[in-house]
């Protein structure tokens, strides 16, 4: 058996699956767990994992593998990844962030594998995109991205059949690249940049710049009868649309798959105006390349982690 663990700034999803199957089986959820030790995450996962294994039947010592799909970035302890996540690490931006803890990194491998022979610890775009090009909207290409528009803004990135990692595993931050020049402080990411794409447009970004959580501000916007609404999603889609064309310009690629909460759930209506960003804009580069939805739904963080040990 293999234990498939999605970290995000929200939620730790932990599920099972038997070796070289892709059913996943017992889905353990909870919330990120963001104060105590910085160890706190990784002991969460352990805890999980057992929860998934009794509800599985399955006796904890028939677990093999654990792949990990986490938000970065990634910082190196002793050769094992710790996460610099901004959405979990309250030490990188500081108390302004309202994050409950002090944090700089949360230890995640290094508990595992104390535990588990077998740990991957992976980006979770990295992986995802991984997953998109197995089983997605991705397959067949060896130029494409999967980005997720969620909590946080992630990317995953391929070129010429090659999954990049960096040195660090942490290749793909674009979410961190500057897209505006915005000094307000309400645009204050979690790394600590003011006005970064996940500063200005991630769904934590939303309710603290707009006063109003991604769920009800789409939901006006979409309704046709809040113009303010509207007008606030096309500047959020234009700062995403225009990180999304700096990954097709640099990187010359075929298609991008998304996923993410604030996109999957009102994907219908920001698919255009994403896709828009693109259009018309420099054909040579641009032209022919399409943005996706996740050929693997809102299930695609599971599949992430499962990618890394298949």
């Amino acid at each position: 058996m293999k234990a498939c663990v999605d970290i995000g700034g929200t939620k730790v999803a932990v599920s099972l699956a038997e070796d070289g199957g892709r059913e996943l089986l017992a889905r353990q959820n909870e919330p990120t767990a963001k104060t105590g030790a910085n160890d706190a995450v990784a002991q969460q996962v352990l805890r999980m994992i057992d929860a998934a294994c009794a509800e599985a039947g399955v006796a904890p010592g028939r677990i093999t593998g654990v792949g990990v799909a986490a938000a970065g970035p990634f910082v190196l302890g002793g050769g094992c990844v710790e996460l610099a996540t901004p959405n979990i690490c309250g030490g990188l931006a500081g108390p302004a962030r309202g994050l409950p803890n002090d944090w700089m990194t949360a230890v995640v491998e290094a508990p595992l594998r104390e535990r588990f022979a077998r740990v991957r610890v992976e980006n979770d775009a990295v992986a995802a995109m991984e997953a998109e090009r197995r089983w997605g909207a991705l397959q067949g290409l060896d130029h494409c991205a999967y980005v997720t528009w969620s909590t946080g803004v992630g990317v995953g990135l391929c070129v010429d059949g090659h999954a990049l990692r960096g040195k660090n595993g942490n290749a793909g931050h674009a979410g961190h690249s500057f897209v505006a020049d915005d000094d307000n402080r309400d645009a204050l990411c979690g790394c600590g940049n003011v006005g970064d794409v996940e500063g200005l447009a991630a769904g934590n970004a939303i309710e603290r710049r707009f006063g109003r959580d991604a769920r009800t501000l789409l939901e006006a916007a979409r309704s046709g009868q809040d113009a303010q609404a509207l007008a606030t999603v096309d500047g959020l889609c234009r700062v995403v649309g225009r990180m999304l064309y700096n990954l097709v310009a640099t990187l010359d690629l075929q298609r991008i798959s998304l996923g993410g909460g604030v996109f999957w759930h009102n994907r219908e209506f920001l698919l255009p105006r994403l896709q828009a960003q693109l259009d018309g804009r420099l054909p040579a580069l641009t032209g022919g390349v399409r943005l996706v939805p996740a050929g693997l739904g809102n299930k695609v963080g599971d599949y992430a982690a499962l990618a890394l040990l298949d």
